[in-house]
């Protein structure tokens, strides 16, 4: 089994920046693909930026790109999402996820371990 926590997040003005980390445990070997994703109210979950663990391309949605950067830390088995020029349509609860054969990266239902989620909000 694999507990992923999620943190860093919390209350930022428009054109700010968070960092979120993600911090593994247990069997991470079993896993080639982090991914992050996110939840606004009333609206799905959905796909923000995805990477192997073990390093190679990274993966992102149109609407972060060139705003958010995913990476790793494969000795601290923590995964990171930096986020800059934050806007308030960035606002939701931000989830990191592991899969373990590499398929459908966008589609959340195919991950097989989630966080718990971490609350980021954008005031304009």
């Amino acid at each position: 089994q694999v507990q992923l926590v999620e943190s860093g997040g919390g209350l930022v003005q428009a054109g700010g920046s968070l960092r979120l980390s993600c911090a593994a445990s247990g069997r991470t070997f079993n896993y080639h693909i982090v991914g992050w994703f996110r939840q606004a109210p009333g609206k799905e979950r959905e796909f923000v930026a995805a990477k192997r663990w073990s390093g190679g391309n990274t993966i992102y949605a149109d609407s972060v790109r060139g705003r958010l950067t995913i990476s790793s830390d494969n000795a601290k088995n923590t995964v990171y999402l930096q986020m800059d020029s934050l806007a308030p349509e960035d606002t939701a609860v931000y989830y990191c996820a592991l899969q373990q054969v590499s398929r459908n990266v966008y589609a959340p239902e195919l991950y097989d371990c989630w966080g718990m989620g971490t609350q980021v909000t954008v005031s304009s």
